[in-house]
């Protein structure tokens, strides 16, 4: 199992898009982890269409889009043409998550479902299989620079399960609190994708944090 570092750009320096971009791909980034919010499904409000646009002219890295927002069918083809890699909705904003994950596959992409952390990762079983990502929240969405949530580790251990259970194919994504001291419970409780913004941009480094992520997962492998 591969271990992929995802970096969230929610907490850089906007100022600098395009340095910001080029770290991530200098540093060796498998995604790039955009989040959109609406400030309805969560109380803060970040960015859309234009900005996953104006990345995708910056990078050829895969683009994994986090929509936290309410009916996010309303923006699968805009984000689709603009050049997102991946959407990723979340199972509380889908009572249709089925025909959710299949509208976005059929738009190319590939597509995935988050659970909250007050979310059985169960909630997914039925559609376990046809997911090509399964996003276990490890802090309450909306703001980036959280603390971890310890008892994610076992939630993240019961994904594995499902998926595995599932005969799933689908990426096991771990999003908040993610740095040099829990990335590697999580990644032996059975993740292999890891979302990180202020572990890597708060560093002296960016691009060398990257790697430190994921050696920390490749010193226990």
């Amino acid at each position: 199992m591969s271990v992929r570092i995802a970096p969230s750009v929610l907490t850089a320096d906007w100022g600098h898009l395009a340095a910001i971009v080029a770290v991530c791909q200098s540093g060796g980034a498998d995604w790039i982890h955009l989040d959109v919010m609406d400030g309805q499904f969560v109380p803060n409000l970040t960015f859309g269409t234009k900005v996953i646009e104006t990345i995708r002219g910056l990078t050829s890295v895969p683009l994994d889009v986090h929509m936290m927002v309410v009916q996010p069918e309303k923006y699968f083809e805009e984000f689709a043409e603009a050049g997102a890699n991946r959407m990723t909705i979340h199972v509380e904003a889908a009572p249709h998550l089925h025909r959710q994950i299949m509208r976005i596959r059929q738009l190319g992409c590939a597509a995935g479902a988050a659970v909250n952390p007050g979310t059985p990762v169960e909630s997914v079983g039925d559609v376990a299989a046809d997911l090509d990502t399964l996003l276990v929240m490890s802090v309450d969405p909306g703001f980036g620079g959280q603390e971890f949530i310890a008892h994610s580790v076992d939630k993240i251990r019961r994904a594995r399960l499902l998926l595995d259970r599932t005969a799933s194919q689908a990426a096991l994504e771990v999003d908040g609190g993610i740095g040099r001291d829990t990335i590697a419970a999580c990644w032996r409780a059975g993740a292999d994708t890891f979302v990180a913004g202020n572990a890597i941009f708060g560093a002296s480094d960016p691009g060398a944090e990257i790697g430190a992520l994921r050696e920390c997962c490749r010193v226990i492998t």
